[in-house]
């Protein structure tokens, strides 16, 4: 009897923990793809679609870009929840100074190398000469944005390690509130068009990157109080040999990890290019529309993502289990209910987004998709939070290439060999699948491993 108490009053703190951190992970994540979709709403009420498609062309290119490095964001949240739950300060700090030292030599790097990086990026990219044009003034003036954005990432999986959310909602806050009065300013009230659009998320991210700062320094007293090096000591080891080759081994299974899934929906945007040019402005609306309730489902896996890292720092393997029956069910309700708005009313909401009645006509044929591949990869982005908590990166690395090539590929030359958009959502949609299948055949040995370390 008494366990079973102890165990429901474990699980009811565990819930209350958890959603607290996922509804303000949520309402953060919102501000990201809100943004977005305003960037493109501006966009799509313009004259001309070429705006719009060559704005979504070039996004495919800082996907390569910004995605391949995600593992700043997503390494920092894991061994920054390890730390935490150990009580070590110190490597808290570190993974912080390390990876945004890192982060800010790679954003330079990007700069200096921006006209190479355009050129072969374009050159793989297939569209009318006017969609082209229109793409590459929004690179010339979002490539600026690169060390204010890779830093951010460092930030904000910093916080988020720290299970330090509200942070991570005002950096949001921040950054898309302005990028939207940018937009206005850029877009409509100056007509600057794609350009516009460029500058106005460039100019957000610095400014996030300034309050970011502001952030730091308020919380980095409470972090120096708990280890025992003064900083300037901890300058000396962040880059020490030992944890920078521990270090590279999980960036580069993240980075392998981030570029496969970036490659999937390149692939997805640049086969519907075939199409046409209203199929391809089409694809970018939903595809906006998916990011979005990925977004919202991704609240819940950076919960996932915070306390499993957590749990395994402070050596609580049987809460891992209970938090996967949580995280799942949580996820599937919130993904499906999502997508099952967007079916219910359709043409209101596409129509905020986009005002040319043909593009809103096309993309009510291929709407239903993201019912099932919202439903399906809700597990999957939760799969991903708490593989990406325990630090599990060879499995993220294989799960998803694996998904990629198994998965997407097959079909998605099937459906652009028979010119078929809707077969081109179905491998979406088997990407899902197959993602959700090989994540989850690592989750008995992450139990077993976790149970054998707490021992």
């Amino acid at each position: 009897m008494f366990p079973a108490i102890s165990q429901w009053v474990d699980s009811s703190a565990m819930g209350s923990r958890f959603f607290r951190l996922a509804v303000v992970n949520i309402i953060s994540n919102l501000m990201v793809p809100l943004a977005g979709l305003v960037d493109v709403a501006f966009l799509g009420h313009l004259t001309e679609i070429r705006n719009l498609a060559g704005v979504a062309l070039a996004t495919v290119l800082f996907d390569y870009l910004y995605w391949t490095f995600g593992f700043l964001r997503m390494g920092t949240t894991g061994l920054t929840a390890q730390a935490n739950g150990r009580g070590d300060g110190q490597a808290v700090l570190l993974t912080l100074l390390r990876n945004g030292f890192l982060a800010l030599a790679i954003g330079l790097g990007i700069l200096l190398l921006q006209w190479p990086i355009q050129a072969i990026g374009f050159g793989f990219l297939r569209a009318e000469p006017g969609v082209l044009a229109a793409g590459r003034a929004f690179y010339n003036a979002l490539i600026w944005s690169a060390p204010a954005t890779l830093i951010n990432y460092v930030l904000i999986g910093w916080f988020l390690g720290r299970e330090q959310s509200s942070k991570v909602l005002l950096l949001s806050v921040v950054s898309n509130v302005s990028n939207i009065v940018f937009d206005y300013l850029f877009i409509v009230r100056w007509g600057w068009e794609s350009t516009g659009a460029g500058v106005a998320t460039a100019l957000s991210q610095y400014l996030t990157l300034g309050v970011g700062f502001l952030l730091l320094k308020l919380v980095a007293p409470e972090v120096l109080e708990k280890q025992p090096l003064r900083f300037e000591q901890l300058l000396s080891q962040v880059f020490s040999l030992d944890t920078l080759t521990s270090g590279f081994a999980l960036n580069r299974d993240l980075i392998i990890r981030t570029f496969a899934i970036v490659s999937v929906f390149a692939a997805f945007t640049n086969l519907g290019s075939a199409f046409g040019t209203v199929l391809l402005a089409t694809n970018a609306i939903l595809l906006q529309v998916l990011t979005l309730g990925a977004y919202f489902v991704d609240g819940l896996a950076f919960a996932t993502e915070s306390l499993a890292g957590f749990f395994k720092g402070s050596g609580q393997p049987q809460a891992l289990s209970r938090l996967l029956r949580l995280a799942v069910v949580s996820s599937i309700a919130l993904g499906l209910g999502f997508a099952g708005i967007f079916n219910l009313f359709p043409v209101f909401l596409l129509s905020l987004i986009s005002d040319h009645s043909e593009i809103v006509n096309e993309a009510l044929q291929y709407v239903f998709w993201l019912l099932p591949i919202l439903g399906i990869g809700s597990v999957a982005y939760m799969l991903d939070g708490y593989l990406l908590g325990l630090t599990e990166s060879k499995a993220l690395r294989n799960g998803m290439l694996l998904a990629a090539g198994i998965g997407f590929c097959p079909v998605a030359l099937i459906a652009w060999n028979l010119h078929s958009a809707h077969l081109l959502w179905f491998a979406l949609m088997i990407f899902m699948m197959a993602r959700v299948f090989f994540l989850s055949t690592y989750v008995p040995e992450t139990l077993r491993n976790s149970e054998v370390s707490a021992l």
